[in-house]
């Protein structure tokens, strides 16, 4: 018969076994690792999502005589940031609303106005910094992302130091499909000159508002697609800086 004492010890081995057993397979298992995450969500904005515009003014003591005499393109901005109520006279006067049945400021072909409008904003009064789609049909906007992305938008326009002195950047996107599915290739052009159009609205507007302005076309389209988070169909055609004008 096996003693109470060897019993024990057999015991107290095996038991030793098994935890060395625990250990060596603990040892052994995969460490987990983070998966990387994809499509990362731009950051949370600060504010609402969607902010309801002021109503833009109609009526101004600068004719369009002498806004057209003092139209100049300027690369050199003040520090001191716009107001949100100009912010909201330039979106308006690029694509802004001015008819019961949907016309807007800018002559579109067919109607069909291929082009969307974005707000990068760094330097505005009661608007924190961050990526806007200007939606027309509501005087609003809506907040892609939390992010001043001037100084990215720069380095995708070649440098222009401007392009990040401004106290915002007017990007102006169009999606061709909307045009060309009833225009054809002859679409293309028609979308060019919307742009123009819309352009020389917010030139103007801007010499309403003393404000300084410039047109920038140089710029690698897909990284300013991706730094305005547009979607795939859509083509950024006009980086345009705006800021306080310089006294």
């Amino acid at each position: 018969m096996i003693s109470g004492y060897r019993r024990a010890k057999m015991k107290v081995n095996f038991l030793f076994f098994l935890l060395l057993l625990v250990l060596l397979l603990l040892g052994c298992a995969p460490t987990a690792t983070p998966t990387p995450q994809t499509g990362a969500v731009p950051s949370t904005p600060a504010q609402p999502t969607t902010l309801r515009l002021p109503e833009p003014r109609l009526q101004s003591e600068v004719s369009i005589e002498e806004a057209l005499l003092k139209r100049r393109s300027v690369r050199e901005y003040a520090s001191v940031p716009l107001t949100l109520n100009q912010v909201s006279q330039l979106l308006w006067a690029a694509q802004g609303i001015t008819s019961e049945w949907g016309g807007r400021t800018a002559p579109s072909a067919g109607a069909l106005y291929p082009l969307e409008i974005y707000v990068a904003a760094g330097n505005v009064e009661d608007l924190a910094p961050g990526v806007y789609r200007y939606k027309s049909e509501r005087h609003e906007l809506v907040r892609i992302s939390g992010d001043d992305v001037r100084g990215e938008l720069t380095k995708a326009a070649l440098g222009q130091g401007w392009v990040k002195a401004g106290a915002i950047d007017i990007v102006i996107a169009a999606v061709y499909e909307r045009t060309t599915k009833k225009y054809g290739d002859r679409g293309v052009r028609y979308v060019h000159l919307e742009a123009g159009h819309a352009a020389q609205n917010i030139y103007l507007q801007a010499v309403a508002l003393d404000l300084s302005i410039v047109t920038v076309g140089a710029f690698y389209d897909d990284r300013v697609r991706y730094i305005m988070g547009m979607p795939e169909d859509e083509v950024p055609l006009y980086v345009i800086p705006v800021g306080r004008t310089v006294e």
